[in-house]
């Protein structure tokens, strides 16, 4: 399988031309094997005590092109060093610097560097990325996920391994230094039970009930596994021409493999294909794309919405097998007529247009056209 360059290499390395690059996405998801694959370049961890004295000295590579700085957000005064390197250096190095929840998080909360860099995130491996030809190769995906390290091993007691430490890995080490929260028996007991409710609104009076705790704390707990890239959350699509519901959203995890039911498995794997390519639109270009789900207080639903600017452009509807059209998706397309409208299948073989204009095809079509 060919892996290299990853999607969004080309589109890093023409932003370092014109501005500091922050690099953001799970951890272990590849950014630091990203960066390094850059020519020209110097690598300096924080974590790594040689490298941090001499970011401590400002003992700076100036004969390599481009620096990446690895995890300096874990430094108090990263973003005021930043500053300094940006308007000293411009014009003479390229810096690009790694982190994941706490690069992001730091980033929304202040506005020190504005105008100095552009944000990519990076996401796993996804079915076009891999450019998977073969019908039997998509079992890879579906069976280990998109991370590199178990993707590429395919073992499955490697992969059983790796998910246990990455789950203890981002509690005890990315949450303890993001969050001032005690009780993390209870939240890791909240990323075990979150993967049995995918493809449902998430109800907080249920997790609060499940693990003795408010719903509040619940609501809090949720928003802080999505910072910490563990989960994705999906609002409803909102227009004043249908009675779509307000409030409720449901989620997705970045790791699909965690997911076992297979119809909310598939669907997982196609939130994740196309966050990935909303956000490639949203971080390449500029698009103002979002992802969302439409349930209407009739009880109509569609799995997924893509709008820009708030309309409607792209429709989808996940089954496992060659099932008749959903109805709820050809009332969306005859409420909004100018959406593209996929109803993709796992299992089935069909592929057609219907006479709406809604693409029936196995899910690898789809998957095929984004990133």
């Amino acid at each position: 399988m060919k892996t290299s360059p990853r999607y969004n290499q080309k589109m890093i390395q023409d932003d370092l031309k014109t501005k500091m690059v922050l690099l953001s996405g799970p951890r272990q998801v590849g950014k630091t094997t990203l960066a390094k694959q850059i020519p020209l370049s110097e690598y300096l961890n924080w974590d790594i005590s040689k490298h941090r004295e001499r970011i401590l000295k400002e003992e700076w590579p100036i004969d390599k092109k481009i620096w990446i700085l690895d995890e300096i957000h874990k430094f108090r005064n990263w973003r005021n060093l930043l500053k300094g390197l940006y308007d000293e250096f411009h014009g003479k190095s390229e810096i690009i610097v790694t982190g994941s929840a706490r690069l992001d998080a730091y980033r929304r909360g202040g506005d020190s560097l504005q105008g100095r860099y552009f944000f990519h995130r990076l996401h796993p491996f996804t079915w076009k990325e891999l450019k998977l030809n073969l019908a039997s190769e998509i079992s890879l995906l579906w069976e280990f996920g998109g991370f590199p390290e178990p993707l590429f091993k395919q073992s499955k007691s490697f992969h059983k391994r790796w998910l246990r430490d990455y789950r203890t890995r981002l509690i005890q080490e990315d949450l303890a230094s993001l969050e001032n929260l005690q009780d993390l028996g209870n939240l890791e007991l909240l990323q075990l039970l979150l993967p049995e409710r995918i493809g449902s609104p998430l109800s907080y009076a249920s997790l609060s009930r499940d693990l003795q705790i408010s719903p509040k704390t619940a609501l809090n707990w949720v928003n802080v596994l999505e910072r910490l890239y563990s989960i994705f959350l999906v609002p409803s699509y909102q227009k004043n021409t249908i009675r779509s519901v307000k409030k409720e959203k449901k989620h997705y995890h970045w790791d699909w493999s965690l997911v076992e039911n297979p119809g909310a498995k598939l669907e997982n794997l196609v939130a994740s294909h196309l966050l990935k390519w909303v956000h490639f639109k949203q971080d390449t270009e500029g698009e103002d794309l979002n992802l969302y789900y439409f349930r209407d207080t009739d009880g109509r639903e569609v799995d997924f919405v893509v709008a820009n600017l708030k309309k409607p452009i792209l429709a989808i509807e996940v089954k496992l097998s060659d099932d008749e059209i959903h109805k709820p998706l050809k009332y969306f397309l005859n409420k909004f007529p100018e959406t593209e409208c996929w109803q993709v299948h796992l299992n089935g073989k069909k592929d057609y247009q219907s006479q709406e204009g809604i693409r029936v095809a196995p899910v690898s079509k789809l998957l095929e056209k984004l990133v």
